[in-house]
């Protein structure tokens, strides 16, 4: 009796890594502020995303738990520590492939995503992410339709948020 317990504590642990979860109540006022600002630049508001969420719940939890930070690997990597490929992405993004494909690699989300990423030392922030989004030249065209996302047509956005990090993930395909 005591090994079925054990083995059914590890069960939830174990689905509770990958599996999709409403938004928390940080989560939400994230994915509210971004909408907010894309109307503020009379941009459409992106629908929520269950998928990409899962994607982005998961990737702030593989950073909070196994990214190190290195000259050579930025926060778009993932560790080989989950039911993905791990990869290092590189600030010269030789390989956008491996951050693009996780939604449907770990979602079955049939298109490819982009993400942003933000790290606090002491914790996540939905408004300070945002705010940080914006001074990025990079995160700031994804998140406001411009450079080589102007003609971009997001259809779908996911939130993460855990412990010193926030990530989303937008799609041009609906759920």
């Amino acid at each position: 009796m005591h090994y079925s317990l054990i083995l059914s504590l590890l069960l939830v642990f174990s689905q509770a890594w990958t599996s999709p979860t409403s938004p928390t109540a940080e989560e939400q006022t994230l994915y509210d502020i971004i909408n907010d600002y894309r109307q503020t630049r009379n941009l459409p508001p992106v629908a929520y995303s269950e998928k990409l969420s899962k994607v982005a719940q998961t990737h702030a939890r593989d950073l909070q738990e196994n990214y190190q930070r290195s000259n050579r690997c930025n926060m778009h990597s993932w560790s080989k520590k989950g039911d993905w490929k791990g990869c290092c992405y590189t600030d010269n993004h030789k390989n956008p492939e491996c951050m693009w494909d996780k939604p449907k690699e770990i979602a079955g989300y049939e298109s490819p995503g982009y993400e942003i990423a933000y790290w606090h030392s002491a914790k996540a922030q939905p408004d300070h992410a945002l705010e940080v989004w914006i001074k990025s030249p990079g995160h700031h065209s994804v998140l406001a339709n411009l450079g080589p996302f102007k003609d971009a047509d997001w259809k779908a956005m996911g939130v993460g948020i855990y412990k010193e990090y926030a990530v989303v993930w937008f799609g041009e395909m609906e759920e």
